[in-house]
């Protein structure tokens, strides 16, 4: 079995590509983090495996609300990245959606079909 991480980031907020850097490995770090506690049979797998990480982009908040919902239908671990605000946008904007790790085909199923960022 293959696994991945997958980070979904909104395409509305005109983010600078140093402000998806850092929100992208928020994600990264907190789903890592999740699976550890959770799953920890599939961290270590996909950690053997390289840890490999896509970005992907969805309109607006809207897309993501539903991507969140239809990968914890499928039982993935998710988690929303709600920025400081200190720079480009308000405090608790949420900026992306860390879905993962988990199984390729599974995670597929709910980003397989978005666009690379």
């Amino acid at each position: 079995m293959k696994y991945k991480l997958v980070v979904v980031v909104r395409d509305d907020l005109d983010l600078s590509c140093g402000k998806i850097a850092v929100q992208v490995a928020h994600a990264s770090v907190e789903c890592a983090i999740r699976a550890i506690k959770n799953s920890k049979k599939i961290f270590d797998e996909w950690y053997r495996e390289g840890q490999r990480k896509i970005v992907v982009m969805v309109k607006d908040m809207d897309d993501l609300l539903f991507l969140k919902d239809k990968a914890e239908k499928f039982k993935l671990i998710t988690c929303l990245i709600r920025d400081a605000g200190l720079t480009e946008v308000p405090p608790g904007t949420v900026t992306c959606l860390g879905i993962g790790p988990g199984d390729e085909q599974t995670i597929n199923r709910v980003t397989g079909n978005l666009p690379l960022l």
